[in-house]
């Protein structure tokens, strides 16, 4: 961030959150267990000085048993949470065998076991922290108060006491406090915090506050702001339309924080597969000190020693982190890109996508349609189609509706309709003047159009156009043209994941099979299915999905989540304006870039090889390391091996961290949204 922020507008920490393996202690702070561990290393050291070079055997046992108590001091406390659950995990074998070695008087290389894996795990913490952060640092960014204009005074309230309604002054160069629209002013505002932009947005006021105050769906992306992000050069006032706990960005962090309880395949097998695997190792080691004593006829001890090497050896610790540490880092990562993932389950299951479904509108097009032709029926004058369609579709926040209102407004007064009802897939019904008025697709009107109107709609359907036919109870008015415009990245963006591995490319689409095979056929489509309904969309994408095709659908996340829900794994865009995106979708796209689903697919696919890498490796070192041991191999060096591993798989986690930073657009040029 370049811009400063106001010192009137600080930031506040992170909401507290609850934490199985927070070790935040008194006075130690978050880093306790790193301060354990070091002064475990610490008398151990002394300890073993004092046992081999200054022959105090009464002193070196005081110094191993305070490493005993600093270095098992937080993995006691583990292992207790662990076994009150029902689980037995590393922690508790870490334990039986610093027992175990302490039982047969081998006290230095129980201090030594557990001063090393102590060590081991708060360098993880440390690590794990890393990835965390990104996160948490998301939650700092909202100011603790703001300025708000009542009446001919402006005051200082907390953030928290902000209602709907407030206007806000924004001052330049300082952060925005709520999410709201332009009410007076100009400016540029960065927000890459929650859409991930790596350029500032230009703002501007809102045309009509009152319907942006009544229907916040019809303010354009130009004049919203959200809670958070850094307002430019210029000074401006804005409306409050969401509290602070329900702000855009507030939301995201909750998310986000929430996303380790989406497990991915994976951890659920690794979950399942601990289960037998603990106590199987804990019968393997007792078989071990059995076969040793009583088939070897060696000395007890050694046999027992060996038996807690073995257990070392087979504990799984980095095969229980290979896969959680992954999954943070790689949603940490995407989440400082503008991109949601809600856990392991949805960023796992992007990476092994074998089709996407994408939407037509608002996806492959900007969504922002514009009436190109107004064509009246016999009889009736351009002005009363205008004025009809104009007075029904205000009330509407469906994005023909809003081109509708744009491009049709008329200059004097017009009748106010009332009874307004949406019918899904078609279009709406209301009330004006007394008469009962359709506006929609030919679908709604019915198939009793008169033959001229007939003509005109399949005219303007096979030059691209989208109907909107207009009708009273009793006679058709005219029909509407309306035209989307493609994005320019489509094309792109679908030949990327096409290089990327996606087999299946199929666009969906409620308007008819014309108007989509034009759209289908200039961004690569290998299928395009036009004239679909809501239902037909989720049988669609559900039809996929059942076949085995693993399958992602991309879309608004509002009347496209039926069909996401029906996916492998949904995709919205744009969700950073719509409480229902962030929702309903499995992965977010924050800002309304197309260009941003490669890089969620190759941020996805890498999250999965780096989990495979370490899963193959963390096995790996049991398989040698358990041979080995048995061959003789002291504590010291296994744990020493083991707890190794465990850094190296962590580290290799959070080289995700730095995928593609800067290069989220990568083979991709970034275009501009048209203005509304």
């Amino acid at each position: 961030m370049n811009a400063t922020d106001s010192t009137s507008q600080t930031t506040g920490p992170p909401p507290g959150k609850t934490d199985d393996h927070d070790h935040s202690h008194g006075f130690l702070g978050e880093r306790a267990e790193l301060w354990f561990a070091i002064a475990s290393g610490v008398t151990y050291v002394v300890g073993m000085l004092l046992e081999y070079v200054a022959d105090a055997p009464g002193p070196a046992l005081a110094a191993f048993l305070a490493t005993y108590f600093f270095g098992g001091f937080f993995t006691l406390r583990e292992a207790i949470m662990t076994v009150r659950r029902g689980r037995f995990e590393v922690d508790f074998l870490m334990l039986v065998a610093a027992v175990g070695a302490a039982a047969i008087g081998r006290f230095a290389e129980g201090a030594v076991l557990l001063f090393l894996f102590s060590l081991g795990h708060a360098l993880e913490e440390v690590a794990m922290a890393k990835a965390k952060s990104s996160i948490e640092a998301l939650a700092e960014l909202t100011p603790r108060v703001a300025r708000v204009r009542r009446g001919e005074t402006v005051t200082e309230v907390p953030v928290e006491e902000l209602a709907l309604g407030d206007v806000a002054v924004i001052r330049p160069n300082e952060r925005i406090a709520a999410d709201g629209f332009v009410l007076t002013g100009t400016t540029s505002v960065d927000q890459a915090s929650v859409t991930g932009e790596s350029v500032p947005v230009d703002k501007w006021p809102v045309d009509d506050p009152e319907l942006a105050q009544r229907v916040p769906a019809t303010v354009e992306a130009a004049s919203t702001v959200y809670a958070g992000t850094i307002n430019g050069p210029g000074a401006i006032e804005v409306v409050v339309t969401r509290r602070a706990e329900d702000s855009t960005l507030a939301r995201v962090v909750q998310l986000v924080r929430e996303a380790d309880s989406h497990k991915s395949p994976t951890q659920q097998f690794l979950d399942r597969f601990q289960i037998f695997y603990v106590p199987g190792v804990v019968l393997f080691v007792i078989g071990v000190f059995l076969f040793g004593t009583f088939v070897l006829t060696e000395p007890t001890a050694d046999s027992f020693y060996r038996a807690m090497v073995v257990l070392v050896a087979a504990s799984p610790c980095a095969l229980a982190i290979a896969t959680p540490s992954a999954v943070l880092a790689g949603v940490a990562r995407a989440a400082r890109a503008g991109v949601l993932v809600k856990g392991g389950g949805p960023l796992e299951n992007l990476g092994r996508v074998q089709a996407i479904c994408f939407d037509k509108t608002g996806t492959l097009t900007w969504g922002r349609p514009r009436v190109t032709d107004v064509v009246a029926a016999p009889g009736v004058s351009e002005e009363e189609l205008r004025t009809t369609a104009y007075a029904v579709e205000r009330l509407s926040d469906h994005p023909l509706a809003a081109a509708v209102v744009r491009d049709l407004r008329p200059e004097g007064p017009t009748p106010e309709a009332t009874d307004v009802q949406s019918v899904t897939g078609k279009g709406v019904r209301a009330v004006l003047d007394g008469r009962s008025v359709a506006v929609g697709s030919p679908a709604l009107v019915g198939d009793e159009l008169p033959a001229r109107v007939r003509e005109d709609v399949q005219r303007l359907q096979e030059g691209g156009r989208t109907i909107m036919v207009v009708a009273t109870d009793d006679r058709v008015l005219g029909v509407l043209g309306l035209m989307d415009t493609q994005r320019g990245e489509s094309a792109p963006v679908v030949q990327s994941l096409r290089d990327a591995g996606i087999e299946r490319m199929v666009m969906i689409s409620g308007d008819h099979q014309r108007v989509a095979d034009v759209v289908g056929r200039s961004v690569g489509m290998d299928e395009v299915r036009g004239g679909l309904m809501p239902e037909d969309k989720v049988a669609t994408v559900g039809a996929l999905t059942q076949s085995g095709t693993r399958t992602a659908m991309l879309g608004d996340g509002v009347n496209d989540a039926p069909a996401m829900a029906s996916a492998t794994v949904g995709v919205a865009m744009g969700a950073a304006g719509s409480a229902v995106a962030l929702e309903t979708a499995d992965v977010a796209l924050m800002s309304d870039d197309l260009g941003r689903v490669p890089f969620a697919v190759a941020l996805a696919r890498r999250t999965s090889q780096v989990i495979r890498r370490n899963l193959i490796f963390s096995l790996a070192i049991v398989a040698v390391l358990v041979p080995v041991t048995l061959m003789g191999l002291g504590i010291g060096p296994a744990v020493f091996v083991h707890e190794g591993s465990t850094i190296i798989v962590v580290l290799s986690a959070l080289t995700l961290l730095r995928f593609r930073v800067g290069r989220e657009h990568e083979g991709i040029e970034h275009e501009a949204a048209p203005a509304k």
